[in-house]
């Protein structure tokens, strides 16, 4: 079967981590957030997969490549221009890319599923494309209930008892909504569905196409199954999912490496003096790091590959991306650590000075990066 992965947008809401990653790229867990979808649409036999790509595209296809390390067929669609050697991305909406595609060569012959490649998902696909074909839609959306307090962070599915589509709410107050039922970013189309799509222009799924749809009054259906769904909107969003997959909230997706330790797992290759630093799991251990005496590291964090923590670091609920020193000052709780960028939580920066003038975030590959100004 075929699939398409949406992963043209520049993650706004995700910087400064999208300044040098392309969203589907951040990792989880060590792997690219869009790698966990290849490899769950492999599964459920979705063995050629379409991508759309625009922002820093070149990180996206290196890395996947033609898929075969999955065993599946993965293509690209570049959405922009060269000028001069420089990439200009220009994407042309969720659901100008899909028309693109098919424009370019009919690809989408048959039902087709549609993911967005920032998610985390472990839903049964198979069952909802046969959700899909059961209720005769020529579309179908999966909907997910969340509680009515985080309502207006989504948009909102109002749909009949069964399940037919009525109307949508985009980020509507908790007051306000009727229904407790979002959009998850995950749709099933018949490919006659693509001839509604304008060409030549940027047009987007949720917030164009779906209205047009009730417009016109195409069959849409709305599927409800019991999964999980993590989205990866923004930085908050993503230190929530590396906490709650650390702790084994979502199935079929569990701590990488060899457990060293009782909760603790690791790489090949970590020098970590045992009777000397303190760890509460679930820590993870990047191969090639490095934990002095003196260390204190609670979970649940993540430690990437080529770290260095000096004596006296403590890092707690924290994600450390790879080659990141930590000097002796350095106090890293709730935040997420790459390059020379320090964010808490919520993405806001945090001020990596110290009263003795030197900065306790590095690159543990430079010996002298301790002295550099945190970004």
């Amino acid at each position: 079967m075929k699939a398409m992965i949406l992963a043209a947008g520049k993650g706004t809401r995700m910087r400064p981590l999208t300044h040098e990653l392309p969203k589907p790229m951040i990792p989880i867990l060590g792997k690219p957030v869009m790698e966990y979808l290849v490899e769950e649409l492999a599964r459920h036999g979705f063995d050629e997969i379409m991508v759309n790509v625009s922002h820093l595209p070149d990180r996206i296809e290196r890395y996947f490549g033609d898929g075969r390390r999955w065993g599946v067929d993965i293509g690209y669609s570049f959405e922009g221009y060269i000028d001069n050697g420089v990439i200009t991305a220009v994407p042309v909406g969720s659901a100008g890319g899909l028309k693109r595609i098919q424009e370019f060569s009919g690809f989408f012959n048959d039902t087709f599923l549609v993911v967005c490649g920032d998610a985390l998902i472990d839903l049964d696909l198979t069952a909802a494309v046969r959700r899909h074909w059961q209720s005769g839609a020529k579309a179908s959306l999966v909907v997910c209930a969340v509680p009515a307090d985080r309502v207006s962070n989504y948009g909102v599915v109002v749909c009949e008892p069964d399940g037919q589509i009525t109307s949508f709410q985009e980020k509507p107050s908790a007051a306000e909504a009727r229904s407790n039922l979002v959009n998850t970013g995950i749709y099933i189309f018949e490919p006659e569905v693509l001839d509604l799509i304008p060409a030549g222009q940027n047009y987007d799924i949720g917030g164009q196409l779906f209205p047009d749809l009730l417009k016109r009054d195409v069959s849409f259906n709305a599927i409800t199954l019991p999964f999980h769904w993590i989205d990866i909107g923004r930085v908050s969003d993503y230190w929530d999912a590396n906490q709650k997959l650390m702790c084994g909230h979502l199935r079929d997706i569990s701590m990488p490496g060899q457990e060293l330790r009782p909760g603790v797992w690791g790489g090949l290759n970590v020098d970590v003096d045992w009777d000397n630093v303190h760890i509460e799991g679930p820590v993870y251990i990047g191969a090639g790091s490095s934990l002095e005496a003196g260390c204190t590291i609670v979970g649940p964090t993540w430690i990437g590959h080529g770290c260095h923590l000096q004596g006296g670091a403590f890092v707690a609920q924290s994600i450390l991306f790879e080659h990141t020193r930590i000097g002796p000052h350095g106090r890293v709780e709730e935040a997420v650590v790459f390059g020379r960028n320090c964010v808490d939580r919520n993405g806001d920066p945090i001020d990596t000075a110290h009263p003795s003038d030197v900065d306790w975030v590095g690159d543990a590959r430079d010996p002298g990066s301790l002295g550099a100004t945190a970004a």
